[in-house]
């Protein structure tokens, strides 16, 4: 009987042991992650000054919408959680604290801003929550060893600031230039790339003129104009971009005109300054413009104009901030693909820091994305464009020369 008994014990114990190795060997996901389900938060400015950039969220909640819709990825469907800070970081701190505390995101993704991301990232980081391609391009996604769970997506404004100052020093050396920039810290960093690019020829700069987002800008254009300048740099938010070219042309003046990527959609700010208007403009870009003749019949944009079609019918092919929520969701569906079952918080960002030569197909050619544990700085290349009046044609090669700096810190 004893025997028997002993025996039995031993059965258990040994099957409790298989029960408790087995569950330690299955991946600890988290509270945001079920066998069906991956919750992701995302903060986008629907209202408010920057509202432009909304059809970033609106692309992405339409892109995770198709993914779902072919089983989601690996058996788990994504439900996306968006929330509007109207560019108010305060906002942005309560909306995020809601996202991870009471609808139990796993991560978050592609949140708005500068300033809302700078006001969540040490909350986020404290409690070791991915904050993943920020859609900014500021330096400070890239700091690894003091941020280990932020990563930007984007190029950086800095960066984006020499390109504009290579391009002027090797096509206008000679000439006057002027800037009106956004006084934030999108503009502060841009600003700051096109003097150290410029350097001994800073002193080119006659005019420069700091505004807020949602100001009247006649005035200043007026000064601009006044300065002499033959070269205008548009640092700023599209509806200003747009108000700044138009008041141009109202003004009969011609400068060369630099706008800056984050305004350069012909929906957002090139149509309301009237096209023909912006004729000439430079800017830069690292995605493919699904209004350029040139990738008619290229698969990726016929992609991009079917998906549009289903899934955001109401959003606009011309608008550049959604192809960009489309290129950013398809990069996080990557990164998700490759953890496998693995979908730990740790992991996440093990496989965001892993990517070898990725490229989106939305993506312009001979742009990649590379990644590792002390680069958090995805796209790193970019190329001068030029509006004539339809489309942007690209102008020389890609650009990456720009680049080679990064901050010591990360």
């Amino acid at each position: 009987m004893q025997t028997t008994t002993k025996a039995r014990r031993i059965v258990s114990f040994l099957a409790a042991a298989l029960v408790w190795a087995s569950a330690a060997t299955q991946p600890v996901h988290g509270a945001g992650v079920t066998d069906t389900e991956i919750r992701i938060g995302n903060i986008m400015p629907y209202t408010g000054p920057l509202a432009a950039f909304a059809s970033i969220g609106r692309a992405e909640a339409a892109y995770f919408d198709m993914i779902n819709e072919r089983g989601g990825i690996n058996g788990r469907k994504i439900r996306f959680i968006s929330r509007d800070d109207s560019s108010n970081p305060r906002t942005a701190v309560e909306h995020t604290s809601e996202l991870v505390e009471q609808e139990r995101v796993h991560l978050m993704f592609g949140s708005f801003g500068t300033p809302s991301n700078l006001a969540t990232r040490t909350y986020l980081n404290e409690r070791s929550i991915p904050q993943l391609f920020v859609a900014s391009g500021d330096e400070e996604w890239a700091h690894p060893k003091r941020f280990p769970w932020t990563m930007g997506w984007q190029p950086t404004f800095r960066a984006e600031g020499r390109i504009y100052a290579n391009y002027i020093q090797a096509a206008y050396p000679s000439k006057k230039i002027a800037v009106l920039w956004q006084n934030d810290q999108f503009g502060r960093d841009l600003f700051r790339g096109l003097q150290e690019g410029l350097g001994l020829t800073a002193n080119m700069i006659v005019a420069d003129i700091a505004i807020d987002a949602d100001m009247s800008i006649d005035s200043q254009v007026d000064i601009l104009k006044n300065s002499g300048a033959d070269v205008l740099v548009l640092n700023c938010a599209p509806p200003i971009s747009a108000r700044a070219i138009r008041r141009a042309a109202e003004l009969d003046w011609h400068p060369v005109l630099l706008l800056v990527n984050a305004a350069a959609s012909i929906a957002n700010a090139l149509r309301p300054a009237g096209l023909q208007n912006a004729v000439g403009v430079i800017s830069t870009s690292f995605l493919k413009d699904a209004s350029d003749t040139a990738w008619k019949e290229d698969p990726a944009i016929k992609g991009w104009l079917a998906f549009m079609d289903k899934y955001y019918p109401d959003g606009d092919k011309e608008d550049s901030y959604a192809i960009f929520g489309y290129a950013a969701a398809e990069t996080l569906v990557q990164v998700l693909t490759q953890c496998g079952d693995d979908l730990s918080r740790e992991n996440i960002m093990r496989q965001a820091a892993s990517l070898r030569n990725y490229q989106s197909p939305v993506v312009l050619p001979g742009i990649v994305i590379n990644t590792g544990p002390a680069d958090f700085h995805p796209i790193k290349q970019m190329r001068l464009v030029q509006f004539d009046g339809n489309t942007w044609q690209p102008i020389g090669d890609v650009i990456e020369s720009a680049f080679a700096s990064a901050p010591n810190d990360n």
